[in-house]
């Protein structure tokens, strides 16, 4: 997919803009899952919160494959950049099905959580501080990109994710 051309409205979030706070969401959950980790008799609560992170970043990461690594992988001309980001979103992504399949309280699930946030505070340092900066001197169009990307993210968000199903069935 190319750069978007779409106006954008005033005020709207540019994409570097509307990825950097999903970082900084995912982050403040990953800390708060570690505080949760260190209490007794949690495991609702982690459950709820490991489902939040799960679809948050599923949702980040489909919006980030679908318009924004494109966009810029054609921008920056960086495809060991860009390749890296790829591989490491599929290592967070089979991490999240094997949570999927899991509960709270099972073994290896605090310590999967746990390595989900290593891998995903790992690929936002570089993405902030290699992709961003790259995008930003290629001059792409973030305004029209985040408008695209915003839109994306809501229709997604709209569907939800079959996590929550899935796991709703198997409790009934």
């Amino acid at each position: 997919m190319t750069q978007a051309k779409a106006k954008s409205a005033p005020g709207a979030k540019d994409a570097i803009a509307i990825l950097s706070e999903d970082h900084k969401n995912v982050k403040t959950m990953f800390t708060d899952f570690t505080k949760l980790m260190k209490s007794e008799g949690k495991d609702e609560e982690k459950g709820a919160l490991v489902e939040k992170i799960c679809e948050e970043f599923t949702v980040h990461t489909q919006i980030e494959e679908e318009s924004f690594y494109p966009a810029v992988r054609a921008a920056i001309g960086d495809d060991d950049l860009m390749d890296e980001a790829d591989v490491e979103h599929a290592g967070a992504k089979e991490l999240i099905a094997q949570l999927e399949e899991m509960e709270p309280g099972d073994d290896h699930y605090d310590a999967k959580v746990t390595v989900l946030g290593e891998n995903v505070d790992h690929h936002v340092k570089e993405e902030q501080d290699e992709m961003f900066p790259k995008a930003k001197k290629a001059k792409l169009d973030l305004a029209a990109l985040g408008a695209q990307m915003l839109e994306r993210k809501q229709e997604l968000q709209a569907t939800g994710r079959p996590y929550a199903a899935k796991k709703k069935a198997s409790v009934a």
